[in-house]
């Protein structure tokens, strides 16, 4: 009776260690995950001298060797510097295709450096990649650059994938690339052109968006070391894509997409806790032609949008002003209008230490051209 005791002591004890461990490592004995919030720009307005007009003084187009640039992305360096990223080649799509990389000073631009090249970015992935686009320029609260872009190995825009490198002394060097999982699907469509959010935990948020069968706007957290955290859709964003984000306070956010659909509006969606959980989309009455957008919280706290302010072409861009948080918006104030068939799209907003406000955007798919001015040029836009 003894042996056949211990025996049946021996034959439950295995199950029995795995139901001690699965009960020990079940979720409800954990203490919950911190909720996610927002970790807002602090600090002092930043002073302008009242009698500074810069515009339309201070346009510039960046230096280029390249036929075709598209997508430029903008961030503060602190003081009055600002550093620029873009694509550029022969053509979207091509092969020559390179993520250029530039820092203005104050008084102008360096030359641009070529900081992802095709070949270069296809051995760090082990994998073939037929074209590069679309970088995301961002500054940690470490002094950290880094420099999100999309890569296509397969098929168009649609098959791309998010790749990542970074710099520690301001972009004279940077990283090897690597490629983030974002989804399950052959890790396929997850594209990013918005500006990241910095949260309170160390991690950043970046708005993104998928585009294969169906297009929709998502929501991707990072952490603290740029490891996929989750990742979740925007309700009711079928059609919207690339959305642009601006933070209110440490839980409240504002999110405004464009529309690739008939209704030709900017859509807008919000959150009240830290981007955890977001309002079903309604569309604003801002028209948009199926073309790219960005968005800035000045450091006064307006709301400062560039956009094309027709529902077709893209050979007007503008600018509009909210003191409301997003409810309403000021008339547009025109920024280039062209020919049919001229394009001024794709624009990125930045404001420096200085309280300078920078406007970059593409040129007529030829060069990325450079605005900037003071706070106080906004004033006629009610």
């Amino acid at each position: 009776m003894k042996r056949l005791a211990a025996l049946a002591g021996q034959r439950w004890l295995p199950p029995g260690l795995f139901l001690l461990a699965l009960l020990l490592s079940a979720p409800r004995w954990l203490p919950p995950p911190a909720p996610p919030r927002f970790l807002p720009a602090t600090g002092p307005l930043p002073l302008v001298h009242p009698g500074t007009q810069l515009l339309p003084l201070e346009t510039r187009l960046l230096p280029s060797s390249r036929a075709s640039a598209h997508s430029v992305s903008l961030t503060s360096l602190g003081e009055e510097r600002i550093a620029a990223a873009w694509f550029a080649g022969s053509r979207e799509g091509a092969e020559d295709v390179a993520i250029l990389f530039s820092i203005f000073d104050g008084r102008g631009w360096g030359e641009p450096q070529a900081v992802v090249q095709r070949q270069a970015a296809q051995q760090a992935s082990a994998r073939r990649l037929r074209k590069l686009g679309n970088p995301v320029l961002w500054k940690d609260g470490n002094g950290i650059l880094h420099l999100w872009f999309v890569s296509v190995a397969y098929g168009g825009w649609a098959g791309s994938a998010i790749n990542h490198i970074q710099s520690d002394d301001e972009g004279q060097h940077w990283s090897s690339s690597r490629r983030l999982i974002t989804s399950p699907f052959w890790n396929l469509s997850t594209l990013v052109r918005g500006a990241p959010l910095a949260l309170a935990d160390g991690g950043v948020a970046l708005p993104v968006y998928h585009e294969f069968i169906t297009k929709h706007a998502e929501w991707l957290r990072l952490d603290h070391q740029g490891r996929v955290r989750d990742k979740l859709r925007l309700p009711g964003t079928t059609g919207l894509l690339q959305p642009t984000v601006a933070v209110v306070d440490e839980d409240q956010a504002l999110a405004l997409l464009r529309d690739s659909s008939s209704h030709q509006r900017i859509h807008v969606s919000r959150s009240a806790d830290g981007g955890a959980h977001w309002s079903t989309v309604t569309a604003t009455e801002l028209p948009n032609p199926n073309a790219g957008i960005a968005l800035l919280r000045l450091a006064d706290g307006r709301l400062l949008l560039a956009y094309n302010p027709q529902p077709s072409d893209r050979n007007r861009l503008a600018l509009a002003l909210s003191a409301d948080q997003g409810q309403s918006w000021s008339l547009p104030r025109l920024i280039e209008q062209g020919d049919a068939g001229d394009e001024f799209s794709y624009p990125a907003l930045a404001q420096d230490d200085s309280g300078m406000v920078h406007l970059a955007y593409t040129w007529k798919r030829e060069r990325i051209k450079h605005l900037r001015f003071s706070p106080g040029w906004l004033k006629e836009l009610r």
